[in-house]
């Protein structure tokens, strides 16, 4: 039956033509030609191009994707039933239409959120007051169309888990609304967030010791790219940046989300953060925007220095503390742990 289920999403999605024979009980793969055609050596940035694909118009379109870049991973991704295969591509589904329309304030030293739902502590963070539903607050937190039009001022790294984390709550409300209300109750007193978010809500696929191929991203999956500039990676907000990848080979811009990033782009732009630090009155290290802007433009004007400095960046990163020859590219992506009752694994904080 699962394996069925699974069979006629597949179809759905008119997937079937690209898989190798298989039977019962023996899981989907690409075929061998399949996979040379359309992700060779691990590469998915080009999928929606060369099958084809309009993911920003059709939502169908997004689901193929996702399901080629899942059927694509390096080592096979194993899930715990047929149901929980189909939320993980829901709610991959639902965090690219969350990142596409969220549209922030960049800040660091401050935040705030709408009044009308949020409030903050300093040991419990920004939580919800009571009566005020998460999936909502979240929205109108992170995208100011659904609200006065209002920007509310976040860091990469807490974006990025807001956008998760209504990804998450968006298929709970769907399929396990006991722990869609666990949830709720949990914003209501204390927010989880940084590394203990991590470790509640998402899974790390890909490692130091085997890393993912550097071209490797479904949508949906948070990204990490390291600033391997020690200098510019002090400058509180650019020791790197968080995103999440929308598929099309684009990815998240909190800040400017009419202007989402390709590969190249973000290796440009954190390649100039060594460009456009200062230190400031306060003696505090700073960037400057303008000349980061400046910089890329010349750059990516000059083939030869483009060429140069995408090679650079493109590497995988140092580890944690070395900067030395690495790029920006992390080992791994993150993406949700299941949701499904009877196999979810969020748990949540006594």
């Amino acid at each position: 039956m699962q394996h069925r289920q699974v069979q006629d999403k597949l179809d759905e999605l008119a997937l079937l033509p690209y898989l190798a024979p298989t039977g019962p009980g023996r899981g989907f793969a690409l075929s061998a030609e399949t996979a040379h055609a359309l992700v060779d050596d691990g590469d998915t940035l080009n999928l929606c191009r060369d099958l084809g694909l309009d993911t920003a118009a059709n939502l169908v379109h997004l689901e193929r994707e996702i399901v080629l870049a899942l059927l694509a991973a390096p080592r096979t991704l194993r899930f715990a039933s047929a149901a929980e295969f189909l939320s993980a591509v829901a709610i991959r589904r639902n965090i690219v239409v969350a990142a596409r329309a969220t549209q922030l304030a960049f800040g660091t030293a401050e935040a705030n959120r709408p009044q009308s739902h949020w409030t903050y502590d300093e040991d419990r963070g920004f939580t919800i007051l009571p009566g005020q539903p998460l999936i909502e607050a979240l929205t109108l937190a992170t995208q100011p169309d659904a609200g006065n039009g209002q920007m509310y001022a976040f860091s990469c790294y807490r974006a990025s888990e807001y956008v998760m984390l209504l990804g998450i709550a968006r298929e709970l409300e769907r399929v396990n609304p006991p722990l869609l209300a666990a949830l709720q109750r949990q914003w209501e007193t204390s927010a989880i967030q940084s590394g203990a978010f991590h470790d509640v809500f998402l899974v790390e696929y890909g490692s130091l010791e085997a890393p993912l191929p550097p071209r490797y991203y479904v949508p949906g999956d948070r990204v990490w790219f390291r600033n391997p500039d020690a200098l510019s990676s002090d400058a509180s907000g650019y020791e790197g940046s968080w995103v999440i990848y929308l598929g099309n080979g684009l990815f998240s811009n909190f800040w400017q989300r009419d202007r989402p990033y390709s590969l190249v782009a973000k290796c440009l732009e954190m390649y100039h953060w060594r460009h456009g630090t200062y230190v400031d009155a306060e003696g505090d290290l700073r960037m400057n925007e303008a000349i980061v802007d400046a910089k890329v433009a010349d750059t990516a004007a000059n083939p030869a220095a483009l060429a140069t400095v995408v090679a650079r960046m493109s590497r995988l990163r140092d580890g944690r503390g070395i900067y030395a020859d690495g790029g920006c590219i992390d080992f791994s992506r993150e993406f949700a742990r299941n949701v499904c009752p009877g196999t979810a694994n969020i748990v949540l904080p006594d």
